[in-house]
Order: structure tokens, then C-alpha cells, then sequence
């Protein structure tokens, strides 16, 4: 979840014409509720931690119908919503918008990188957005400058399983796409007050 730019940055626009530009530019923003929000760019704990987390998912995923989309593919979250989340799995048949096929609708699982600087409002709405739709079975939010992962996991259309991990030995099941993996080996080479966690896969 790489933070937003100043309030300043942002303008009006309909969701159709933000496509048509961002089809045409290789920067990317967001589309929340008319305003187009550029996304800045990303430090080096949120890259390791996106490709640690996608290495360890995608290694589990032989022989299952699944997409893993990393870091480019746009979400339509809801009429007036679109995304980049930093991991997208969808398990089965992957459904688009349109021709162009860079505009996602049925999500299985999303994965966000945040940190102790990203606006808190911005993240809840962000959040709800992807627990409102009705394809996303599980999410995970993973913090950059802390071992933390927040992980939803839906039971029916009106109740969802929360829950922290926060031990390097904690190990995370994602239940829809038939996958675990650890936080040791989600935050491998990631550094907090000076000390370098090394990774073990889980088995």
C-alpha cells in the first residue's frame, strides 16, 4: 500500500476517463470515489516484502488454477473504485472488464503492504472496499516496519475471521487458494531496529 500524495495532487475525474489515461501512461494511480490519486514509489522493505510473500504463495501453486498478479494489475473494487493491491491471487477463471484485460473483477485473495505512515483512514477505506466484494475470500495486510499480518478470512456474506501474527514462527493459512506460509519467510532480509530476520519455509 505505497503511500498517497498531498490532497493538493488530486482531481475530479469519471472513472471511464481515468481509464482511458491510465491506459496510456505507464505512472499509476488509484481511482477512489472520482479523485485520481498517484501512487509514489515504493522503498526497498515493501519490494522484498512483496516478492518474499509472492515467491513463497507462488511456490505452493503447482498444478492449481490460479493467477498471482504482482504489483501492476488495476482491481475494480466497485463502481467507483480501482486499485493496484501489491499481490492479487484469483483461484479459477479470472474475469476482466473489457478487452484490454488489465482491469480485474474477481479477486480470490489481495495482498497490501502498509506502514506506520500510512493514513489510517485511507487504509480502513481501502480495506472495507475489498471485504465488500463478494468474490475476495481472504486478505492479507502485511506492515513494512514491523513484523505484523493482519489476516481476514471470510466465513459467510456478513462475518469474516480476524486475526494478528506477529512471531517469526507464525504461520499464515490462506484457506481459499490451499496455501500457508510463514513470517519468517514473508519478512526474509527485512531489518527492524538492526536485526535481519532469516527465513525458513515451511515444509
Amino acid at each position: 500500500m505505497s503511500e498517497k500524495v498531498p490532497i493538493a495532487a488530486l482531481k475530479r475525474s469519471s472513472v471511464e476517463d481515468y481509464l482511458v489515461s491510465e491506459r496510456q501512461h505507464t505512472l499509476r494511480n488509484e481511482f477512489m470515489n472520482g479523485q485520481v490519486i498517484s501512487r509514489s514509489g515504493s522503498n526497498r522493505w515493501h519490494n522484498l516484502i512483496v516478492s518474499n510473500a509472492a515467491v513463497a504463495i507462488g511456490s505452493r501453486l503447482h498444478g492449481n488454477k490460479i493467477d498471482i498478479y504482482i504489483g501492476g494489475m488495476r482491481v475494480r473494487m466497485s463502481a467507483n473504485m480501482v486499485s493496484y493491491p501489491d499481490i492479487v491471487l484469483v483461484n479459477g477463471e479470472p474475469s476482466f472488464a473489457d478487452q484490454n484485460l488489465d482491469l480485474l473483477q474477481n479477486p480470490t485473495v489481495v495482498v497490501e503492504i502498509f506502514s506506520s505512515k500510512t493514513n489510517t483512514s485511507d487504509k480502513t477505506k481501502k480495506m472495507e472496499a475489498f471485504l465488500a466484494m463478494e468474490s475476495i475470500k481472504e486478505c492479507l495486510m502485511i506492515k513494512e516496519d514491523e513484523m505484523r499480518i493482519e489476516h481476514y478470512a471470510r466465513q459467510n456474506a456478513k462475518q469474516w475471521i480476524y486475526r494478528i501474527y506477529n512471531e517469526r514462527d507464525d504461520v499464515v493459512s490462506l484457506e481459499s487458494v490451499n496455501c500457508k506460509i510463514a513470517l519468517s519467510e514473508v519478512y526474509s532480509q527485512i531489518k527492524f531496529a538492526q536485526a535481519e530476520i532469516s527465513s525458513r519455509a515451511v515444509n
